[in-house]
């Protein structure tokens, strides 16, 4: 399937336009930071109260997510259990026994034919947030590292390695931007989405460096700003028909996929789009920027008579 059957688009000559773009998206994440005061951490973070309840029948989990929202338990995140609930809150209430009270009123509101019981209620520490955020902080340093030393030992480049790892931080740190502006609470999930965005935006990537590598062979007369740009020609209409498939999916779980996997949609969602962005406009053109720099100090070398130019 062919979307663009033919393009002669020139990418490296308009680099900079989209160096400006991706620059504006970074300050945007800068801002909202800034004006959100930081990211809003959720109770695998922060800490807080959790509560695990079982019913007599089967339960809607948007009706129960309803009557909370109702009550004044404050942020929350609820997952099923059989035929009963885990509810996780910000320590918002004073007490368990408060955070229990208001749970059930809110419960027995809309089910009062529905006989709740409470299996356990219990303090999240703060102490566990903490590991959880080292861990991810680990997550995301080995698998930025492991990237960079597979491309590297693949293209035999470690230029082609730190090109490929610096569009992902592009992208995993722009979505998580959009996380911040979107005022979306920072959780397991979040972080399980923004590795999901990294391995599909390496994997974007190698497609396009393999054919750029191809063609290094094939045309090595060329000028590399040709081969570049006629790679990513050559592989552009597979790289819009792939991304379109993965938005049309992350599209269909947002919007039917109900409240539990919202966020992690709407995350796939906008690092799909970046993720193409990145592939095509950063790290080629930071290839490109690369080699001639290279090219440059070769010619001052040349000129001051430290090598041969033979």
């Amino acid at each position: 399937m062919q979307i663009l059957k033919s393009s002669n688009i020139d990418f490296i000559g308009n680099r900079r336009k989209f160096f400006l773009i991706s620059t504006f998206m970074l300050l945007l994440t800068i801002v909202a930071f800034i004006y959100r005061g930081g990211p809003k951490y959720g109770t695998d973070f922060t800490g807080g109260i959790l509560m695990q309840a079982s019913f007599q029948q089967e339960i809607e989990l948007q009706d129960v997510r309803s009557a909370l929202e109702r009550s004044n338990i404050g942020l929350f995140e609820l997952q099923t259990s059989g035929k009963g609930i885990i509810i996780r809150a910000k320590k918002s209430v004073s007490s368990q026994e408060e955070f229990k009270n208001a749970v059930e009123s809110a419960i027995e509101e809309i089910f009062p034919s529905n006989l709740m019981t409470v299996d356990r209620v219990e303090y999240v520490g703060p102490s566990v947030g903490t590991y959880l955020s080292k861990q991810a902080l680990y997550a995301f340093f080995f698998a930025f590292l492991g990237m960079i030393v597979y491309v590297a030992f693949r293209f035999k480049s470690g230029v082609w390695g730190v090109a490929s790892v610096l569009g992902i931080i592009h992208d995993v740190v722009i979505s998580f931007g959009f996380v911040i502006v979107a005022d979306k609470e920072v959780n397991i999930t979040v972080i399980a989405a923004l590795l999901t965005v990294a391995g599909y935006s390496i994997n974007d990537t190698i497609v396009l460096f393999d054919r750029i590598k191809e063609n290094l062979r094939l045309l090595a007369k060329e000028d590399f700003a040709k081969i570049i740009n006629r790679s990513i020609n050559e592989v552009l209409s597979r790289t819009v028909v792939t991304s379109l498939t993965v938005f049309i999916v992350a599209a269909s779980l947002f919007f039917f996929g109900g409240e539990v996997i919202h966020t992690f949609a709407y995350i796939m969602i906008i690092g799909t789009v970046l993720g193409v962005f990145s592939t095509l406009f950063i790290c080629t053109p930071i290839l490109y920027e690369s080699e001639q720099r290279r090219k440059n100090r070769l010619k001052v070398a040349i000129k001051k008579g430290y090598i041969s130019s033979k």
